[in-house]
């Protein structure tokens, strides 16, 4: 396939109405663009994962990784949101920043690479923005298998706050729910003594634990906070006291908390009550060390390209970052601003996109 520009090549995957799990055929094309890479699918239930790889010299095994999948557009845009429109400097689309502006720098940047230590592979899926249950984990097994597993990985989500170079991710929080259910009695609003009104006794322990900081936090990390973020009981009645009350939370936590830590926690409040807990983790806190290769390499690339003396950060979400970390993966993030994901109207600079490309080069050639 001819080769495009980074711009070119970033609008062409912008066409692509790739809502979770659908690719569209962006990775095909992909893979076509890449011809000169060695490409293989390793597709699970109704999701496609591709992964591409060159090997050039015995040095280390370096990744880029990322998705081609976008989240439904919604409403409230100005122009078709798979449509790329340039205006007012700013190229519009979903996905511009969320994340096809990272996938194109680090495919052009790989396409263009001619030298190299080691081995370039790149990690698409298209199964980040729904459950990541059949996505970068099962490529990531797959290579674990084929003793393949990268030896660094840089996830090209958007991670910037003010401009571009100013932040990147070199661990992310935990992400713990659950489901706290207070057994009660029902009975009449008029004879309050004959019933248990789990309201009642729910709102005693409230202010101990709604937005409750469970640890200190550190250096990079903010603190793992108890946040509620439902509680519903009763039939929308006036005269009927309920017979049970549903409470809902969720606590993004750091590598200092843990689930059974907030099962005591909440048992330390709700043990002399009749109550049930359910709590799962859909994610682990996790952070590369600071003194890793990948970390050093990324943030001079950063300063070359941008002169900024970029930050260490582990805010936002989750991501498929984690994935890498679980297997044992030093594993960064870098991306331009996150500051439209999801929004209608996600847009992002040309500058922004040519930018991360120059770094992702600069980022190649120090390995």
């Amino acid at each position: 396939m001819h080769k495009l520009d980074t711009l070119e090549l970033f609008i062409k995957l912008l066409s692509f109405r790739s809502v979770t799990p659908d690719d569209d055929g962006a990775l095909t094309f992909i893979r076509d663009y890449l011809d000169d890479f060695e490409a293989e699918w390793i597709n699970r239930v109704n999701v496609k994962n591709l992964f591409l790889y060159k090997k050039f010299g015995n040095g280390p095994h370096l990744c880029f990784a990322g998705h081609i999948d976008v989240v439904p557009p919604g409403d409230g845009w100005a122009s078709d949101p798979f449509v790329p429109k340039y205006e007012d400097g700013y190229i519009y689309a979903r996905g511009t920043q969320d994340m096809k502006s990272g996938v194109a720098a680090f495919v052009q940047a790989c396409r263009e690479t001619t030298t190299f230590n080691g081995t370039l592979s790149i990690l698409l899926t298209s199964d980040e923005e729904g459950e990541a249950k059949h996505g970068t984990i099962e490529v990531l097994k797959y290579l674990k298998e084929k003793n393949f597993l990268p030896d660094y990985a840089v996830v090209a989500e958007p991670t910037c706050e003010e401009r571009f170079g100013d932040a990147i991710k070199i661990g992310r929080r935990g992400s713990i729910n659950g489901i706290i259910e207070k057994i009660g009695r029902q009975g009449h609003a008029a004879y309050p003594e004959k019933a248990v009104n789990p309201i009642h006794k729910v709102a005693q322990v409230l202010p101990h634990i709604a937005g409750v900081d469970l640890d200190e936090g550190d250096a990079f990390f903010a603190p793992s906070k108890f946040v509620i973020t439902d509680i519903r009981a009763g039939m929308e009645v006036t005269n009927v006291t309920p017979g049970k009350l549903k409470m809902m939370f969720n606590v993004r936590n750091n590598t200092k908390t843990t689930k059974e830590d907030i099962e005591t926690f909440v048992d330390g409040y709700f043990k002399d009550m009749n109550y049930l807990l359910s709590i799962t983790q859909s994610a682990q806190p996790f952070m590369t060390d600071k003194e890793s290769k990948i970390v050093g390499a990324i943030t001079e690339a950063i300063r070359e390209v941008t002169g900024l003396d970029t930050k260490y950060s582990t805010a936002g979400g989750t991501s498929d970052a984690r994935f890498f970390a679980e297997f044992g993966v030093d594993v960064v993030e870098f991306g331009v601003r996150n500051d439209t994901i999801h929004a209608p109207n996600e847009r992002t600079t040309p500058e922004e996109v040519t930018g991360l490309k120059r770094v992702f080069e600069q980022l190649i050639t120090f390995f």
